[in-house]
């Protein structure tokens, strides 16, 4: 599950959205699709997934915009991170 999620994004934007959204943004490998994300994120950390947003990047990444339930908090994952 590790080979999916290369690196967590670390930009004023993305702790934004950890703020206000409980969404995490990641790195992720090209060839993943948002079924593998989800799944490496729920057993990676242990929590709820609500949806997986993707987006390729110019600089030829794959980012991950993961919601989280309301239950998990992404401040906390996002210091486990070393976002924070």
């Amino acid at each position: 599950m590790k080979e999916v999620i290369l690196r967590p994004v670390t930009s004023e934007k993305a702790v934004r959205l950890m703020e206000s959204n409980n969404t995490l943004t990641l790195i992720v490998d090209k060839r993943a699709n948002k079924t593998k994300i989800k799944k490496a994120i729920q057993d990676l950390f242990k929590v709820k997934v609500l949806n997986v947003n993707t987006l390729n990047s110019p600089k030829n990444e794959k980012k991950a915009f993961v919601r989280l339930s309301d239950e998990d908090n992404a401040l906390d994952i996002g210091a486990d991170l070393g976002m924070i």
